[in-house]
């Protein structure tokens, strides 16, 4: 026979976990196998033929499906429920109280990998009971479940087929640091920019409607994320499209500023769990409609009186900000306590029997900084970080210096002296460095969060009000505001200095380059270090390169990062006993055209090597020298870019021998041209 468990919930409604040992659940098989060579994820089974054995209890907790994987796992605390668990369907037969066991597993296991890896997983950890709730409600991959924020995925990832692949997380053949529709058919839209999951969730619930399906879309965002555009315009357009879906807002209380922390929160207790188990009932939400449609018959005044006291009832019901969703056209249920196993269960569990009710938005409360709910789990886990004895598990004493510490030492002195310097900073998370200029200069500094169109123009205002503002925006951000650079700064002449972080490959992050794990800091002006510490700036005539290395026959003229490879090249083809000549171009644009002309008139052959993609700054070289006849004459040119492909995760070496890059690739396009096709070959060896 089969168990039940039930959870009770006000106003009449039960929620029940059904557990049935004769009911054989489809199993899918998510072992390594499911890993191709290169890195990619092939898309599962779900229905395999063979059931797996790995799911009986009893086990120690340790993953052994990779067995090079056993030493980083030598340590690691049992975690038997969470080793019941393949995918989520077998959350299913999983009581509440089993539930809460399987979060403080997960727990666990995150708080384990992030002593082992370094990898930051607190925004996961924050959501570890959300997460186990949706998957317990919802039938993915059915449902489709969107995320808006990568760092909120590993929970997810673990419970769907990823768990043994987890201390990879990042590397090169291991799993993504965002969800990817190629890594697995658990993650229908790839999370890593943040503010897409309502947008693209609606256009899934728009396009089941018409197709007559009846799976369900869930999106969770952030309250980070809400500080994008794109957010409120998807939320407007699903409130006008009155599709059926759900919008998860998890509400860290986390905001840009520091006076609105210290303001009174809605406060998470039996009152407001109470109201939200109203809010989602079918009984209250009948009501509501009911109740509006009655007042629409009776007349236009009636209704509008109408409108009012509902709008009234929701704020009264709601905490403060509710009505703005609910404006919007999104139905508001909330706040719920996200990590309350049972309150989300029942709040999701109404939602999700919503039938043409449009769109909800249920508002859960999160905390970052939740730890394991085991305390003698914790102990071990602090006993076997304390006892390790591998070294890379420990951070540096003395950090090397990034371009970022380089170039805030230097804004610091500048601001120090010019009163009008002032920093905006827009994208997801801040650069370390940049918190010392915040400290020193709070009312110089604007955070603006993911609001980068925002933070183009604000920049461009602060210009046009006498101010002399630096816009820092990361690379893969400023995509998003490239109108504005255009229409709100360039076009009007209008003096804003952009400083462009983490440009080119970024390690890791692999191509949405969400967290910055490198700085490549695109800024006018060269910094004099003196004993790691920024003494004064020698300012740069803008458009004029230098020669760093002299030499015949071949020159190489890098840009940004690469020019520190071309003098690795050099050093690899001075041991041949060929010497090259070495330029730093410094400036894309404006060009130093004068540079360019002299190193085709020195030599036979040149070569631009930059890390950025086709039609770059090697394109801007060769169509200059091209007008300017060199390339009519003995001069013959090669481009050494990044290859017209993503360069998936992996580290900053590796990604550079993939793409082709490295000091040993330069030499050897060298050795080509100079007919030494041996030579090369034996220098890629």
């Amino acid at each position: 026979m089969g168990t039940a468990a039930t959870a009770q919930c006000q106003f009449g409604i039960s929620v029940h976990f059904h557990r049935n040992s004769r009911v054989l659940h489809p199993k899918v098989d998510f072992s390594s196998s499911n890993f191709t060579h290169n890195g990619m994820f092939s898309r599962v089974n779900l229905y395999p033929n063979s059931p797996s054995s790995s799911t009986s209890k009893g086990c120690d907790g340790r993953i052994s499906s990779l067995p090079d994987a056993d030493y980083f796992f030598l340590d690691k605390v049992p975690t038997p429920i969470l080793d019941m668990v393949e995918n989520p369907i077998h959350l299913k037969n999983l009581s509440s109280k089993e539930l809460r066991q399987l979060a403080d597993d997960i727990r666990s296991e995150l708080s384990f990998l992030m002593s082992k890896t370094q990898i930051p997983l607190e925004a996961s950890l924050a959501v570890v009971e959300l997460t186990i709730a949706i998957h317990h409600v919802f039938h993915a991959p059915v449902d489709n479940i969107l995320w808006d924020v990568s760092e909120q995925t590993y929970a997810h990832k673990i419970l769907t087929g990823r768990r043994s692949l987890m201390h990879m997380l990042r590397q090169r053949n291991g799993p993504s640091g965002c969800t990817s529709r190629f890594e697995s058919e658990f993650d229908p839209f790839g999370a890593a920019h943040g503010c897409n999951s309502i947008s693209a969730g609606l256009g899934m619930a728009v396009a089941r409607d018409i197709k007559g399906k009846r799976d369900r879309v869930v999106a969770v965002i952030s309250n980070c994320t809400t500080t994008n555009g794109q957010v409120y315009e998807a939320m407007s357009n699903a409130g006008y499209m009155d599709s059926n879906m759900v919008v998860i807002l998890n509400d860290t209380r986390h905001t840009l500023h520091p006076k609105l922390e210290e303001t009174p929160k809605t406060p998470i207790n039996a009152v407001s769990s109470t109201l939200s188990k109203l809010q989602s009932s079918k009984s209250f939400r009948k009501f509501r409609e009911v109740a509006k449609g009655v007042t629409k018959r009776i007349g236009k005044g009636m209704h509008e009186w109408a409108a009012k006291v509902d709008e009234f009832a929701r704020g009264m019901v709601g905490p403060p900000g509710s009505t703005l969703f609910e404006e919007l056209g999104l139905y508001y249920i909330g706040p719920v306590d996200g990590h309350n196993i049972d309150d989300l269960l029942c709040v999701l569990t109404e939602v999700a029997s919503l039938d043409s009710m449009g769109p909800v938005l249920v508002h859960v409360i999160t905390k970052e900084d939740r730890k394991v709910g085991n305390s003698q789990k914790q102990e071990i886990l602090n006993d076997s970080s304390e006892g390790s004895s591998d070294a890379d598990w420990l951070p540096c004493i003395t950090p090397p210096q990034t371009f970022s510490d380089c170039f805030v030492d230097a804004m610091i002195l500048e601001a120090e002296k010019d009163k009008d310097i002032v920093i905006v900073h827009a994208g997801m998370g801040m650069e370390p460095p940049l918190k010392r200029f915040q400290d020193l200069f709070p009312d110089r500094f604007f955070d603006v969060g993911m609001a980068e169109q925002h933070a183009v123009t604000f920049s461009a205002g602060l210009s046009c009000g006498g101010l002399k503002p630096f816009c820092i925006i990361p690379s893969a951000f400023l995509q998003r505001a490239y109108d504005q650079v255009v229409h709100d700064v360039d076009r009007q002449r209008i003096p804003v200095r952009f400083v462009i972080t983490s440009a080119g490959l970024v390690g890791s992050d692999g191509p949405t380059a969400l967290w910055r794990l490198r700085y490549n800091l695109l800024v006018i002006g060269a910094i004099v270090q003196n004993k790691n510490r920024v003494r004064r700036g020698i300012p740069i005539e803008i458009g004029e390169g230098r020669v760093l290395k002299e030499g015949i026959n071949v020159a190489l003229l890098g840009y940004g990062s690469m020019v520190q490879n071309c003098l690795n090249a050099h050093s690899l083809l001075s041991k041949l006993g060929i010497e090259v000549t070495v330029a730093d171009a410094r400036f894309c644009k404006p060009l130093d055209i004068k540079l360019a002309r002299q190193l085709c008139e020195d030599h036979e052959f040149l070569i631009t090597v930059e890390e950025g993609s086709i039609g770059g700054f090697g394109s801007h070289v060769a169509q200059f020298i091209a007008l300017d006849g060199k390339l009519d004459g003995r001069t013959k040119w090669r481009p050494i870019v990044l290859p017209d492909n993503y360069i998936e995760h992996a580290s900053p070496k590796e990604q550079l021998a993939l793409a082709g890059l490295t000091g040993n690739h330069i030499a050897a396009t060298a050795l080509n041209l100079l007919g030494l096709t041996r030579e090369a070959l034996l220098l890629m060896c």
